[in-house]
This record gives structure tokens, sequence and C-alpha cells, in this order.
């Protein structure tokens, strides 16, 4: 018998419990009103808090920085051309203010483009020189992911970070994940809100929200052209038990087409009736999907595209942007699948480390603990905070080796029982308390107090 505490998450709105299991199940809880807090862009919540407020503070940001963003957009034109498309780098004032619809996509591309989003300091970002820009393109890399600025200090993502707050227990909950490649901009809810058909994104995500799963657009990293053609699909299971994680992957001509899937053998994780159902599907690689959303978050674009960018150029293939994961406030933030590992504050380092791991289905040591490790998306907060516990008690790095049961509440908490793949156990009390700050859970809105899970070994079997 061990006992030991391990910090948890600073949470003010529960991801593990409350980020959305797609749009409409449960998204996240609290509901702060927005705020002009410096840094302004798309909260996690499903409605656009303080929007106006948002968007006059994103126009005179991007108004203060019109100089500066005319610079990258010479420089970048030396090498697209004088007769080249705007890159993303450029939005201006007046579509920092706009709703991102399909129609845009053509003259500015990215509404999560760091120039025009308040709580990018475009004054301290690096700006690409014509040399930085035709480095990058004899490198095969976008110039819209060179020089991007950096968050400003009043950022969520930076409080969160100066803070240190525990970041166990905050994954979305979700059995599985559904995530359809879709180029082109991204809306704030977008499956409603990008150049797919709305009420085909809708109704997926409706359907993938009642059989318990996630439903997200990926694209890859880099530029983002709106276009048509085949797509590719993600169908990763998670599992109660990381052991029955299973990931396919397939290209679909047209997306109407998942609506045949077999969503009850999908929410079971019978991987043979689903792959029946996903014509042309074949087992996948594990992926890596980099939240970068500008419209949810700035802090998402702004940090979260570069680290996907490098991403893709460590392991082209299996990494990808990603519409939402929740948790801007741990920004860069990313999915592992198909275990529906929520990875927090990623950097270069990290981001190869858990590729190169993560094809033998482990965890790198690296990432281990309360400042990278946000859970398992499968089970409930308490029991990803649980499990992660075990995990540094243990060292254990295959992802299948640990799983987490349901909660049993508690007088103070709840208690979860932690299981090893070789008969170990573990009973873990849970708490959930402030920790006495607080700090906005999106950029933009009001600061609501910080909660952590915390954990405590009760027992252990041998």
């Amino acid at each position: 018998m061990s006992g030991s505490t391990g910090d948890t998450t600073g949470d003010p709105v529960g991801d593990g419990a409350g980020d959305g299991v797609g749009h409409g199940a449960s998204a996240d809880r609290g509901s702060g009103t927005g705020a002009e807090t410096g840094t302004v862009t798309g909260t996690d919540t499903g409605t656009d808090s303080g929007g106006n407020a948002a968007r006059r503070v994103v126009a005179a940001a991007a108004a203060a920085a019109s100089a500066k963003a005319a610079d990258v957009v010479g420089s970048l034109k030396e090498v697209l051309g004088a007769s080249g498309s705007t890159p993303e780098a450029a939005t201006t004032a007046e579509s920092a203010e706009s709703v991102d619809t399909p129609d845009k996509a053509a003259t500015v591309e990215e509404l999560d483009a760091p120039s025009a989003a308040a709580g990018a300091d475009v004054s301290r970002g690096s700006t690409p020189s014509s040399s930085d820009a035709e480095d990058a393109s004899e490198q095969g890399v976008h110039p819209a992911t060179v020089g991007h600025g950096t968050s400003s200090s009043d950022a969520c993502s930076v409080q969160w970070d100066r803070d240190a707050t525990s970041a166990y227990g905050t994954a979305a909950v979700a059995r599985f994940f559904v995530a359809v490649e879709q180029p082109g901009p991204w809306g704030r809810d977008a499956a409603r809100e990008s150049s797919l058909d709305r009420e085909l994104g809708a109704e997926l995500d409706a359907r993938t929200s009642r059989a318990g799963g996630r439903f997200m657009l990926i694209r890859r990293p880099g530029g983002h052209p709106a276009k048509a053609g085949p797509r590719h699909v993600l169908v990763a299971y998670a599992g109660a038990r990381p052991t029955d994680a299973w990931l396919l992957s397939a290209l679909v001509p047209d997306v109407g087409d998942l609506l045949g899937l077999d969503w009850g053998a999908l929410a079971r994780g019978s991987r043979s009736l689903v792959q029946a159902s996903l014509l042309g599907s074949q087992p996948a690689e594990p992926a890596l999907l980099v939240c970068t959303n500008g419209r949810r978050d700035v802090c998402c674009a702004v940090r979260g595209r570069p680290l996907a960018a490098h991403a893709a150029r460590v392991a082209p293939g299996r990494a990808w942007e990603v519409s939402h994961t929740g948790g801007h406030r741990f920004a860069p933030t990313a999915v592992l699948l198909p275990w529906g590992q929520t990875l927090a504050r990623l950097d270069d380092h990290a981001c190869e480390s858990v590729l190169a791991a993560s094809e033998t289905g482990q965890l790198p040591l690296e990432l281990f603990g309360p400042i990278h490790d946000r859970g398992r998306s499968a089970v409930p907060g308490a029991s990803q905070c649980a499990e992660s516990h075990i995990r540094v008690e243990t060292g254990e790095t295959r992802l299948a080796a640990l799983w987490a049961s349901e909660p049993e509440p508690v007088d103070d908490g709840s208690e979860v029982l932690v299981t090893h793949a070789d008969g170990r156990r573990w009973r873990v009390q849970v708490t959930r308390k402030p920790v006495g700050l607080a700090r906005p859970e999106s950029c933009g809105k009001k600061p609501l107090d910080v909660l952590e899970h915390r954990a405590t070994t009760l027992e252990a079997w041998f």
C-alpha cells in the first residue's frame, strides 16, 4: 500500500466532463461572459460570448498591426509572385471582424491567421524576410507558417502556463472520433461553418454525439485552399480499455457517404462492422491531431499551426490540423488517435517524441505528469486523473497497459480503480478543488475560479 498525491487540472469548466462530445451533447461548462482582456476570439462554449466586444478589439489589433502585416505581404509576394493570391497571414481588419464563410476562401483563406487575431502580439512576432520565405519554399514549407507572432502576455494559454496549472483530467470525453478532411477556412463551429455543406456537417456532428463520440474537421498543415475532391476520413475507437483501441483511414469520394456508417457498431467498438460500412477503409498508423482553429481561440492558431507544420514534416501523413480539441488554455494541445490521449503545452521536441513513441503504442516519459498529460478521452475526468497519476507512479509508458474504472462518488470527491495489464490494481481517491486563482478558460472570456483534480493512492494490490 502506498500513498501519494498527484496535482491535476486547473479546470474551471471541467473539460473532462464538460468539453463537448461533438456539439450539443456536452458543451464546455461555464457561461462566463466575454471580457475585453486584450486577447479576443471564440471561446470553448457553444455561444460567442462577448462577440461584439471581441470584434472591436480584433479590428483594433489588426489595424495596429497593418504596417507589420504589409511587410509580411510584401515579403511573401516576392516568393509567391505579384499575381499570386494574398497569403493567409495578410488577413485584414475587415476580414477579422467578419464571420468566416466559404465564399471568402478565394480571397482571405484563414480566420485563424495570427495577424488577424487579438492575442497574437504581431509587434513582437518575427516578420519573415524574403530570404526566410524563399528558404521555406525550397524546403516545401508553406510561407504562412513562417514568422508567426507570439501570444500576448494576457492570452489564456500564457496565463495558465505561468501558473503551471495541472492539466490532469481535462481531455474532452469521447469513446470514439470521426475526423473528416475539410480544406479551406473554418468558422468557430467548424462542422457548420466551412466549405462542407452546413446541413451535412450538422447531421454528422449530431449522429456522432448521440453515439458518444466526437466529430471534428481536419486538414493538412500549411496552406488551406478550399477545393473539391475525395476526402480523407479517420475513424478511431478509443475504448474504455485502451487495449481495444483501433484506427481506420479511408478516402471517400463524397462526405455524405459517412451517413452510412454503422453508428451502433462504432459505439460498441466493432472494428469489422465499422470497416464493412466504410468502403475502402484500412487500419492506419497512429495520428496526431493538433488544434489550430483560431475562431475557437487565437492561442490555437498562433501556437498550434507552427507545431502542426513541424509534426507534418517529422511524420508525413500522420499529423493533421484539427478544428477543436477543447482546452485552448493548454495550447498547443493535441489528441493522439486511436487512444484519445490528449496532450497539453506541446513543443517541437515533445511532438517528435510522441510521434516516435506512438508507433509502438507508447507515451514518452517526458510527457508524463500534470504539465502535459490531459488524460485519455474514453473515461470521465476523475478517471483520467487517476490513470495519469498511476502512470507516473509506475513509470508505465505503454498506453494499453493501464485503464481506469468509472468513478464512484464518495464524501470528498470520488474513488477510481486503476488496473494494470499484469494484474496489479490501485484504489485512487480523486478530488477537484479550487487553487485560489481566477483565470479565463479561453481568450476574451471572463476569469473563473481555477479548479484542479488531485489524486491520492489509497490502496495497492500486487
